[in-house]
């Protein structure tokens, strides 16, 4: 018999998890970036970059919150990005059975150009290999459209906030604002919602596997008790 591998439940958990928490820090960046942020760029523009300027101590705990901030948007981007490639790894194990390598995933996300095209490709032969009813198809398919738009809808915002963009001038830090919340918010659900899909049917597998196997063993146990024994063909005969 071959080894199945588990259920990535956990793994599935801790993608959920990620997302969580990529929302919830860009959240507190644009929040920071309404209530405090354009002020503080117009502060930090008056001073110059001079940082021994009159005032300038008085923006550094300002400065400090920004800076954490960044990095923890930085960190839950990261954090998320690892635990949806360990779930997609694997959830693929699960349907082949047995250990594949991870480097296809990998390459799959992170060659530039490829990682346009192929990801939802991936992801979708993978919920077709879980099996799951034949009636789902159409909703999955626009499931999975939705969440690869949004995502390359989030993948130009933040090409867009990249230092090497248009300026945003003395008017904000980021420019980030509730619209990049919005389609950051919604590729995260949508993200999410793929991940529980092709969960939840690779749970229900197992037990659609045993009701296989009892059928086919009750047909094979037909099967010999409908052949007469040895003694009875003799006599037969």
């Amino acid at each position: 018999m071959r080894f199945v591998p588990p259920v990535p439940r956990r793994s599935a958990t801790a993608v959920h998890a990620a997302l969580a928490a990529q929302v919830l820090t860009v959240a507190a960046l644009v929040v920071f970036e309404h209530v405090r942020g354009r002020r503080l760029a117009g502060e930090i523009s008056a001073l110059g970059g001079d940082p021994h300027a009159p005032g300038a101590q008085a923006v550094v705990g300002a400065v400090t919150v920004f800076a954490i901030l960044v990095m923890l948007v930085a960190v839950a981007a990261f954090a998320g990005a690892a635990a949806y490639l360990t779930w997609l790894v694997q959830a693929r194990q699960r349907v082949t059975r047995s250990w594949t390598p991870a480097l296809p995933v990998l390459a799959a996300w992170l060659v530039p150009g490829v990682n346009l095209v192929v990801p939802p490709l991936l992801v979708h032969r993978l919920w077709r290999d879980s099996r799951p009813p034949a009636d789902r198809r159409a909703r999955w398919l626009a499931l999975l459209a939705a969440w690869w738009l949004s995502w390359l809808a989030t993948l130009a915002v933040a090409v867009a906030r990249l230092p090497f963009g248009a300026p945003h001038g003395d008017s904000d830090l980021t420019g980030l604002g509730l619209a990049d919340l919005a389609v950051v918010t919604l590729a995260a659900l949508l993200c999410a919602a793929t991940v529980r899909q092709i969960t939840t049917v690779q749970t229900a597998a197992p037990h659609d596997l045993t009701r296989a196997l009892d059928a086919a063993r009750g047909q094979s146990q037909a099967r010999i008790s409908s052949q007469p024994s040895p003694a009875v063909s003799k006599r037969n005969s």
